[in-house]
């Protein structure tokens, strides 16, 4: 029996694939979880179409993340906070408090998407990254001052 999966199945395969299992698997678990469809022809029309324009917004969306990381080139922000006599600040510098400073800058940037690869917990400067796409990733500086 051929089905179309809906989600990613572990060793089975991924969304929108189409793959061949025994018929009481299909039947009675994978379709009624709603996990996968039956592959008839009308169906694997409605997926190819679908793949189709998933590729095209996939492709708009790298692009987009490849636009922003051009534009951002070799940016360096500047946060401030409050600091110690040492140079060690109070708390740590939060993805938020990096994704607020990218927004002032004119960038629109989702606070999950912004990796440390150390906390900054210390006046200095201090190298992010960004996953702006699951391909398209970009460095940034970012200067610790004290207020």
């Amino acid at each position: 029996m051929e089905v179309i999966l809906k989600q990613d199945v572990q060793g089975l395969g991924y969304k929108n694939d189409i793959v061949k299992v025994k018929a009481g698997y299909g039947r009675n678990y994978l379709i009624p979880q709603g996990v996968a469809i039956i592959a008839n022809d009308s169906n694997k029309r409605m997926m190819e179409e679908l793949n189709r324009q998933m590729a095209h917004k996939a492709a708009k969306l790298k692009q987009d993340a490849q636009d922003m990381a051009s534009r951002m080139g070799t940016l360096t922000l500047e946060i401030k906070t409050k600091a110690g006599e040492t140079g060690k600040i109070f708390g740590a510098v939060t993805a938020i408090q990096v994704s607020d400073a990218l927004k002032a800058k004119g960038f629109e940037v989702d606070r999950k998407k912004v990796l440390f690869k150390e906390q900054p917990k210390q006046l200095g400067t201090y190298t992010i990254t960004l996953d702006l796409h699951k391909e398209v990733k970009h460095e940034i500086t970012v200067e610790v001052t004290a207020e």
